[in-house]
């Protein structure tokens, strides 16, 4: 009783030809293309990868809830975050990605790209920071990270994916715990809530999107087109509403803060795709869980009181049920680390 997602690399000979997957429905879909000149391409690597990301996850909602509010509007901070964060998306795939991959692709996937572009990497983010703005933290560390349920529940048919009851009752775990860390006292719902609700709901069609589209495409590519692309639709936002002179007035101060936050955010995502592209979509969005604690603890540093032992307790919690889903699934046979070619 193990995630499974089909045949990976790890899972597969060494050919001369990349080898083919199945998708959900057993069809195969295009060869899966090495993902970098460095990175071994390999379910250990994809866990460690979404252990990574998950300390970025804690660390970027808790900077976000200040920076957000350093500008006044919403949207016009988050198409300047995403703008530094692709830029430098860009630079990485240019550095790392063979222009070979790039010709490969077809209008499929350019189009599935875009389509990620949209669901993923424009609209939520519109979402998401203005329900930031008005929102609390914790409310918003809890609902982004209730992602992993939507994925879960979204990788079994779309993705193949098949949980056990080990899984389950893990995945359990990990929302008990987030109760326990994120006290129903310090949530409360409004506007703000449900669009952070929203956004979450379409990240969570993003991965699935996503996983699919890795199977072929590097990660880096897909990093740097869910941002780079969706940065148009953002900036068609900001001109269409009439936003787009504000960015002038902003201060030294505040482009700091989106400075800062864009470069947290381009960490956020290439070490996203590249564990999603590496591990089970319901794996790697379950460990990402594990950002919350990180999240509480900073509130209890900047708030300068020690956590109280229900929290501490919900924080064990979701570290112990992340590391053992962890475990279960490499503990499955016929896995060894391969490094990626070219």
């Amino acid at each position: 009783m193990n995630f499974e997602t089909g045949r990976t690399t790890e899972d597969s000979p060494r050919l001369a030809d990349p080898p083919r997957i199945r998708d959900s429905r057993g069809i195969l879909d295009s060869p899966r293309i090495p993902d970098s000149r460095s990175i071994p391409d390999s379910l250990r690597w994809g866990v460690g990868l979404a252990f990574a990301t998950a300390l970025i996850s804690g660390f970027s909602i808790f900077v976000n809830g200040f920076a957000v509010k350093q500008v006044p509007d919403a949207a016009v901070y988050t198409t300047l975050k995403n703008a530094i964060a692709a830029l430098l998306l860009v630079g990485i795939a240019t550095a790392t990605v063979r222009r070979s991959d790039v010709a490969a692709m077809d209008g499929r996937s350019w189009l599935r790209l875009t389509a990620i572009a949209i669901v993923g990497g424009s609209v939520p983010f519109l979402l998401f920071f203005t329900g930031l703005a008005q929102a609390s933290a914790p409310s918003a560390a809890f609902i982004q990270k209730t992602l992993f349920i939507w994925v879960a529940i979204l990788a079994v048919p779309f993705l193949g994916e098949r949980l056990g009851f080990a899984q389950l009752g893990a995945l359990a775990v990990l929302l008990g715990g987030q109760f326990l860390v994120i006290r129903p006292s310090g949530v409360t719902w409004g506007s703000g809530e449900t669009m952070i609700a929203a956004a979450t709901l379409l990240w969570a069609v993003e991965s699935i999107m996503a996983k699919r589209l890795l199977a072929s495409v590097p990660s880096q590519i897909v990093g740097a087109g869910r941002l780079g692309i969706g940065l148009v639709v953002l900036i068609g936002f900001l001109v269409v509403t009439g936003r787009v002179e504000s960015i002038a007035a902003l201060t030294f101060t505040q482009w700091a803060w989106v400075l800062g936050t864009g470069v947290i955010l381009s960490a956020y995502v290439a070490t996203w795709f590249a564990a999603l592209r590496r591990a089970p979509a319901s794996l790697v969005t379950a460990i990402l869980v594990v950002g919350a604690p990180i999240t509480a603890v900073l509130q209890a540093i900047q708030a300068g009181a020690f956590p109280g032992p229900i929290i501490l307790a919900g924080e064990v919690l979701i570290t112990m049920a992340a590391i053992l889903l962890a475990i279960q699934a490499m503990r499955r046979p016929a896995h060894r680390d391969q490094p990626a070619m070219g």
